[in-house]
């Protein structure tokens, strides 16, 4: 198994708040455009897929993690899907 890289401070990267965002982010933006699923899916996943990709960039501006890509897409995905709710919420009712 291959070494990660462990950075500056000797530490394990803390990468998993990013990955973990990108992956709300993406199945909060597909469940958006789901009525029913958006209103009681989507939107909780989406707040938390936008908390925790800014807690992954703000980790990797810190040194801490090093995957500051995938934070970043899953913290918009999260308010892009969370955007997509609020109007569907909006037009359907």
């Amino acid at each position: 198994m291959p070494q990660q890289d462990a950075g500056p401070s000797g530490a394990m990267p803390r990468n998993r708040p990013g990955d973990t965002s990108l992956t709300m982010g993406i199945v909060a933006l597909v469940g958006s455009f789901i009525p029913v699923v958006g209103d009681f899916v989507a939107a909780p996943l989406g707040l938390l897929a936008l908390l925790l990709g800014v807690l992954g960039v703000w980790n990797n501006e810190r040194g801490l993690a090093t995957n500051f890509g995938p934070s970043l897409i899953g913290a918009t995905l999260g308010a892009l899907a969370l955007f997509i709710v609020l109007l569907m919420f909006s037009v359907t009712r």
